[in-house]
This record gives C-alpha cells, structure tokens and sequence, in this order.
C-alpha cells in the first residue's frame, strides 16, 4: 500500500485515476508472473511519462513479491497497514511521555495495559476474516490456535 501512494504522489491530478487502475492490475494479480506481466505493461505505458514509478516498484519487488504466494483471502486481510500504523502510533504516543522507566518490567507492564486499552477500540470486524484464518491455519499448520476460533481478527495473549 505504502508503494502505491509513494507512486501516485509523482502523479498530476489529470492522470491520477488512469495510473492508479493502472497500478492495481498489478497488485491485485493473482500470481507473480501475472503481476510482473502487468508492471511491465504499466511500464510501457507510463515510463516515458512518469519513469520514477517503475524504477521503484523495481526496486521494492523483492518486498512485494512474497505477496503474491499467499492466496487472496490472506492476502486481503494483510493488504492495508491502517491497523497496523495506527496501533504503532498510539504505542509511541504513550511511550514519549515517559521519558524514563525504572526497568524493563516497567516497559513491559506499560504496554501490555496499552494494548489492552487498545484492543477495546478494535470493534470492526476484517472483512472474511473466517476465509482468512481458515488460510492462515492451513498456511501456517500448528501456529494458529484452533481451539474455538472466534472471529476477532488479533486476540492478544500474553503469558
């Protein structure tokens, strides 16, 4: 998601939606040849009008090819970093104003009522997120906990 809008801030307003369904053939493919078909076909198109784009999805491709090994219920539930960003945001935002802690276990305590606060907040549902862990617990065999899966996306437990 960060190399799309890194992408679209070097685009003019007049070929903002032309580039950007442009761009989403290539990240919603469903392989990775697919999607390296469809970069070079934006690259076609565009290099000659926005060269920089190309040049860094190139560059970024060993991030963004991992994705396309994942099936699409996955892959759509992981695509968006808000969650992510957002729960990181507010993490930093009680941490700077404490400027010192006593110890380790201070730190510890602090994040874990943090994330417990937080986690209240979390009330709407990821779309699919049943398909979505039935993938995970196929994908990931062992590590995701099958006893009375619910549908909240991120339990969190900490022992």
């Amino acid at each position: 998601m960060h190399l799309v809008r890194y992408s679209l801030s070097y685009v003019g307003y007049r070929d903002g939606k032309e580039v950007a369904s442009d761009l989403k053939l290539v990240y919603q493919a469903t392989t990775l040849q697919e999607a390296q078909d469809q970069l070079d076909r934006f690259e076609a198109k565009w290099k000659s009008v926005y060269p920089l784009i190309g040049q860094s999805w190139r560059a970024g491709w060993g991030k963004v090819a991992p994705m396309f090994g994942y099936p699409a219920e996955v892959r759509r539930a992981v695509y968006t970093t808000n969650t992510i960003e957002s729960l990181n945001m507010t993490l930093r935002k009680i941490i700077k104003n404490r400027p010192l802690f006593p110890s380790d276990e201070a730190v510890f305590k602090l994040m874990y009522l943090a994330l417990r606060n937080i986690s209240k907040r979390w009330t709407m549902p990821i779309p699919n997120w049943g398909n979505a862990m039935n993938q995970f617990a196929i994908l990931f065999e062992g590590r995701v906990p099958m006893g009375g899966l619910d549908t909240k996306p991120f339990t969190l437990i900490i022992e």
